[in-house]
């Protein structure tokens, strides 16, 4: 069996968690048109077992969006897609403009001169890119000569994924098979359900409030027909409380009835879903409050 851990990086909003998914055929990253909507790494697992000659465990560590931090969060989340650099065997980069377009990729390209380990350029969107831009793209990246390998995709239609798994195959190396064939990620049920509230509430805010937002389970129980889930959405602003709970609590009941629907699906049995909206001012910046919502350095 071949096998290893694939770090996928970029800039926050490349599409990153989307692969991520199209890559497993189902949804373990949550995914919003807001950057930096991944916080945590999040380990997905990709096994393919054929026979003893071809089976294949690829473990991809989705990380979050590269940027310049301005909380203790954004620095916490940095270093946390930086560190992945150094414990896999593969280093997925995803890219969606020209390099020269800003100062953001180009500061991921200086990291990744330090990389030994293959790295394969992803370019994605190409759905939504026309011919010359994606030649603009690959040109430019292709001149840096620090490449194993350039591949257009779109992660959101899954086109040309394939290509890109069987690609990282063939840099991997003899190994033992981490985890059992039937599972996708070594995330618990309840991270997963508390980022699906995070989704829904980042899908239904303005601008102005959705990195203020953490979710935090205050109480998960399992019952023979019926899950019950009891979550606070916390927000860093009594102004933000009040346009997360909306005119008669009506976007509050939105987040709830979205998130409770996709939960039933992931967990398979009917959910009574309550959430609460509670502020604590500049969290993100709290080295208690970050620990406390799970946000820890390695």
């Amino acid at each position: 069996m071949k096998s290893g851990f694939i770090g996928i990086i970029g800039r926050p909003n490349v599409g990153k968690s989307t692969l991520l998914n199209a890559i497993l055929g189902e949804k373990i990253a949550i995914t919003t048109d807001k950057p930096q909507t991944t916080r945590n790494s999040i380990r997905g697992i990709y096994t393919r077992i054929e026979g003893q000659e071809n089976d294949c465990q690829m473990i991809f560590i989705d990380t979050p969006g590269i940027h310049k931090p301005r909380t203790k969060l954004g620095g916490y989340m940095t270093e946390m897609a930086i560190n992945t650099f150094r414990e896999t065997e593969v280093v997925v980069f995803i890219v969606d403009d020209e390099l020269s377009s800003g100062p953001g990729d180009q500061y991921i390209v200086e990291l990744l001169r330090k990389v030994d380990t293959p790295i394969f350029l992803v370019i994605n969107k190409i759905d939504k890119l026309d011919p010359e831009k994606y030649r603009k793209i690959y040109e430019e990246y292709m001149a840096l000569d620090l490449f194993t390998d350039i591949i257009g995709v779109s992660a959101l239609s899954g086109k040309n994924v394939d290509i890109l798994l069987k690609k990282i195959e063939e840099h991997l190396k003899e190994g033992p098979m981490y985890y059992p064939a039937d599972m996708v990620t070594d995330h618990p049920e309840r991270f997963i359900v508390s980022e699906i509230i995070r989704e829904k509430v980042l899908m239904y805010l303005d601008e102005e409030v959705p990195h203020g937002v953490a979710v935090e389970l205050e109480s998960y129980k399992e019952e023979p027909n019926i899950t019950k889930i009891s979550a606070v959405i916390y927000c860093e602003k009594k102004s933000h409380k009040g346009i997360i709970i909306g005119k008669e609590g009506k976007k509050l009941k939105g987040i709830g009835k979205s998130a409770r629907i996709e939960i039933e699906g992931l967990l398979g049995t009917k959910v009574f879903l309550e959430l609460w909206v509670k502020v604590k001012e500049n969290w993100r910046n709290n080295e208690f409050a970050l620990n406390s919502f799970g946000y820890r350095k390695e």
